[in-house]
Parts: C-alpha cells; structure tokens; sequence
C-alpha cells in the first residue's frame, strides 16, 4: 500500500494472470485520507495496450475509489514473462464539491501546484490452475462401483443405464459442470429405477 499524504493505493503492483489471445483485468482502490476532496489521474506507459475505467475523477474525502486496469488480448508471451509496463497515479487536493467534470489537465501540472505521484509496475502471474477432474488413483484399478462401457451404460451392482455425452467446457468451470453432471446421472438413474419398480 502506498503512504502518500492524499491516497493510499493498493496494491503497488498490478498483477495480470497472463493469457494469450484473452482480456484480462485488475483492480485497483485509492483511499482518500483526508477531508478534502482528491483528483487523480492514471497514465500509462503502453495506452494502446491498456484500458483504464475510470482514467480520471475525484475521491470524496475519507472514502474509497475502484479502478478496473484491462489488458488488451495479447497475441504472443514476452520473452521469460516479464514486463516493462508502468502506470503512474497522479493526485491532488481539488475545489471542496468538485466533480469529475470539473477536472483539468493544468490540476496536474507540478509547476501549477503540489502533485503527489505514485508509480506503479505491471507484472505477469501464472494463471491458476484448476485441480484434476479425476481423483489420484481412481485410473488404476478400476472401481468396485461399476464402469461405463462403450455403448454407454453403466454395468455394476444395482446400477441403471446412463447416457453419456461430451461437452466441451472451459477449464475454469469443469469442477461445476462435473458436479452438475453427477447430479444428472444420479436424478436419472434414480428415474429410472422408479420406472421399472412401477
């Protein structure tokens, strides 16, 4: 966190779970800490890269502000994941009642008055992984609850046919498309128990 005398930032480091050919986004807060009201303005390094909401406005005092960073989709990885991109936030003490409208680019211009500067770096994570859909260990073995043959019924002790289909579905959602999946299989077995208990 920053320990500027108007804003303090968090964090100093704008992490991005990198991507290729995918938007990604990070947010930022400022934190006014005095009583009067704050302008800022975020400049970048790398603008065509970048997309910054809001860019400028005011931090009413002792209150906070939410600044979504978005990174264009990126057609190729920089060479060892690192980069050279850089932010700086710009503050200053603004007119009691000022509004964003109300912002000029002379507020933030040093010889004018007290402009307080935060740089800020770009730094590129790993994206996290989801864990297996398969538990260790169940591949081998095979399982005492039965298997899916090929023609797609199930064979075991005390089992119905299940129907089976393939869906492609993103990485971060196949641990609830699993489950959702299983919920499935285990209404319609059920259903079908009910069926032939008629």
């Amino acid at each position: 966190m920053s320990t500027g005398e108007l804003l303090s930032i968090e964090p100093l480091e704008l992490k991005f779970p990198f991507e290729l050919i995918k938007q990604i986004s990070c947010s930022l807060q400022l934190g006014n800490k005095t009583d009067d009201h704050v302008a800022f303005k975020v400049k970048t390094t790398n603008p065509k890269k970048y997309c910054v909401r809001p860019n400028t406005g005011i931090v009413l005092p002792r209150s906070t502000c939410d600044i979504i960073v978005t990174m264009q989709a990126q057609k190729e990885a920089p060479p060892d994941m690192q980069c050279k991109d850089k932010f700086l936030l710009q503050s200053v003490r603004a007119p009691t009642g000022a509004t964003s409208k109300d912002i000029t680019a002379d507020m933030f211009n040093k010889e004018v008055g007290h402009v307080e500067e935060c740089k800020l770096r770009v730094v590129y994570v790993s994206p996290r992984q989801p864990p297996s859909p398969v538990p260790e260990g169940s591949e081998e073995g095979g399982s005492p609850r039965g298997s899916v043959s090929d023609n797609g019924y199930s064979s075991g002790p005390e089992t119905a046919p299940v129907a089976r289909a393939h869906v492609e579905v993103p990485q971060e959602k196949s641990a609830e498309v699993m489950s959702w999946s299983l919920t499935l299989c285990v209404v319609q077995s059920y259903k079908r128990f009910q069926l032939s208990s008629e």
